[in-house]
């Protein structure tokens, strides 16, 4: 179970702190730019080819499956 979903647009302007361990946050648009590598963390696959990235397919979630997140998490917040 997701407790909160993060659904970060910039990167810029989010704090990672809020994020505890039973979080997801999938980076969306320009999120996917500065993709750290922490756990519990992913990218908008459609977003990603979009701009000519390559980030690990285990790291890359469809619309689809980010839509599936936010049915299953306790809150959705979108930064």
């Amino acid at each position: 179970m997701v407790n909160t979903l993060w659904l970060v647009r910039k990167l810029g302007d989010f704090s990672s702190d809020l994020v505890q361990e039973d979080d997801v946050v999938v980076l969306i648009q320009d999120g996917v730019l500065k993709f750290p590598s922490k756990k519990n963390w992913y990218a908008c696959k459609e977003d990603t080819l979009a701009r000519g990235l390559k980030l690990p397919e285990d790291k890359l979630l469809t619309y689809s499956q980010i839509a599936e997140l936010v049915v299953k998490a306790k809150k959705v917040v979108v930064w």
